[in-house]
């Protein structure tokens, strides 16, 4: 073989390398955004049936075509408190199971024979998708036209590698170098150096079955890099949990141990089989004869499933040990920091999950914002200042809010996502604002408490009533905002506007009152002061409330 044509067969496998690499994350991010309801439905339904985390993270894997994201997506849940470990490490086991589909995918497209090749059938569908694509009208079937873009993409990347390796098969130096790569310990660590470079088993998975197929390593060899990609996998989520909170890393841990577990578990078996003169290779070939492809593929399925079983018993075990192995802290206090509750920078990998736990942190934001109101209005009801360290804690919690979470909003609008997503986190931006502004207002009516106290004074016994009153029309208002913004109902947000003049009328109303008991000399000018800004300043919550309002509406 001539120099012009090694170096073609070079740059043959890289360019179908590469065309893989771009189908894989094609589809995978256009099946995530096109399936974000169904996958925050699956998410939603984790529950302490460990079958069932098996089922949804196969389910999720499968869907999307990425254990990875599955994982970090996961991560992202137990570091924000979302799904407890023993939940997220059942869908990390069904997340290796799910992981699979692509080797059957790719084994499938492998035959061929004296008919037209399936691979080449498969590969029609990057050119049916990128139809769909530039001709299709809606945000949807662009995603569909993308995502049987990336399906077809996969195989005539496929087919360029295999291309390439047959090449490669001709040449007796080569086939004689790779033969010489037996040792089960040295397979693995190939498999897991590759993986980690290219961040992909799948990937791993699928080269290795057209090596096989093209004659450059045998079935055994296959089996034993497969499973050294199945520790590379771990890389990803090894990122993503070690640079997260403590529950996130046990999460990660889970994930390795249970990886390195089952691969140790089969090299065990290898070499037990090994004292009998066979290999999983030999079985391999008498359960699939004659088709290499379908057996590493098999295999690779056999290897999740079997240890998926033999570990899924002991899920709680290993919970346990990997808290022991990253303890909570001697001295355990609680962590009073600002911090974020429900987003992370990992699920910025899985766009759309990132979107709805956006909008819980809004949610919870509010609530804190609520609560420094409540707070500022009983202390200048009685001038009790007992929660005035829970009303500071709070506030610096809603600054931080206020400046993180937009922080989080502006890269998430730099991933791919719908424009009923693109379209809301615009908008929540101004919802945060309005949120600070509310305890920015909280803060003030505490500074009207201040001057009471210090003048040795308070409201007269009319005056609180209609206080008490005000407040009352803005929690009603509150819960009328909060709900028409979590379940976008349309009739709540009326009801609020409704409430948002009562109101308007209720300071006014109070103005008046304001006047005639300052004739009666029920009331000094001083006290009336803070007396009116208080009024002033609820009516400005009221009205952020509104705004939030509004933005639902658009």
């Amino acid at each position: 073989m001539s120099a012009i044509t090694i170096t073609t067969s070079i740059l043959t496998l890289i360019a179908g390398l590469g065309v893989f690499l771009v189908a894989c994350s094609m589809m995978s991010s256009n099946l995530e955004s096109l399936g974000s309801k169904r996958l925050k439905a699956l998410f939603s339904k984790t529950s302490n049936s460990k079958l069932l985390g098996v089922g949804i993270g196969t389910v999720a894997t499968a869907a999307i075509q990425s254990s990875g994201a599955t994982s970090v997506m996961v991560i992202g849940f137990v570091n924000a408190g979302i799904m407890t470990l023993a939940q997220a490490a059942t869908i990390m086991f069904g997340a290796n199971i799910g992981t699979t589909i692509t080797g059957q995918l790719v084994a499938l497209g492998m035959f061929g024979g004296d008919s037209i090749s399936t691979s080449v059938i498969f590969a029609t569908f990057a050119g049916i998708g990128a139809f769909i694509t530039l001709f299709g009208k809606s945000d949807t079937l662009k995603k569909v036209g993308r995502i049987l873009a990336g399906f077809g993409m996969i195989f005539v990347g496929m087919s360029l590698m295999s291309g390439s390796m047959e090449s490669f098969s001709e040449l007796d130096s080569v086939r004689n170098f790779l033969a010489q790569f037996t040792n089960p310990f040295l397979l693995v660590l190939i498999g897991l150096v590759l993986t980690a470079i290219v961040q992909s088993s799948s990937v791993l998975t699928s080269m290795a079955i057209a090596m096989t197929v093209s004659g450059l390593i045998n079935v055994n060899q296959g089996i034993y890099i497969t499973l050294g990609a199945n520790i590379g996998a771990c890389v990803t989520t090894v990122i993503a949990g070690f640079t997260s909170g403590r529950n996130a890393k046990r999460a990660a841990l889970i994930r390795v141990i249970f990886n390195i577990a089952g691969v140790a578990i089969f090299m065990l078996i290898g070499l037990f089989l090994k004292f009998g003169n066979i290999n999983f290779g030999f079985l391999m070939e008498a359960m699939f004869p004659g088709a290499p492809q379908t057996q590493l593929a098999m295999f690779h399925t056999f290897f999740n499933v079997i240890t998926v079983a033999m570990v899924l018993p002991l899920t709680n075990p290993l919970v346990k040990l990997v808290t022991k192995i990253i303890p909570e802290p001697k001295e355990k206090q609680e962590d009073n920091r600002p911090h974020l509750y429900f987003v992370d920078e990992h699920l910025l990998r899985t766009p759309p999950i990132a979107v709805m736990e956006t909008k819980n942190e809004i949610v919870h934001m509010a609530e804190i914002a609520m609560e420094n109101f409540r707070i500022s209005m009983d202390i200048i009801s009685t001038l009790d200042y007992s929660q005035l360290e829970k009303f500071r804690a709070n506030e610096e919690q809603l600054n931080f809010l206020n400046r993180e979470l937009v922080v989080f909003i502006v890269k998430l609008l730099q991933c791919e996502l719908s424009a009923k997503d693109r379209s809301y986190l615009t908008r929540a931006v101004r919802s945060i604002a309005d949120f600070e502004r509310i305890g920015d207002y909280a803060e003030n009516i505490i500074e009207y408490a201040d001057i009471l106290k210090e003048n040795d004074s308070t409201f007269s016994e009319k005056a609180l009533k209609e206080v008490d009153e005000l407040r009352t029309l803005v929690e009603n208002l509150f819960d009328k905002v909060m709900k028409g913004y979590k379940d976008h109902d349309r009739k709540s947000l009326a009801e609020a506007n409704t409430i948002e003049d009562d109101v308007d009328d209720f300071t006014a109303t109070m103005g008046k009152h304001h006047i005639k008991r300052l004739r009666e000399g029920v009331c000094t000018p001083e006290v009336g002061a803070q007396y009116l800004s208080l009024s002033t300043s609820v009516e400005r919550i009221a009205d952020h409330l509104i705004n939030v309002v509004s933005t639902i509406k658009k």
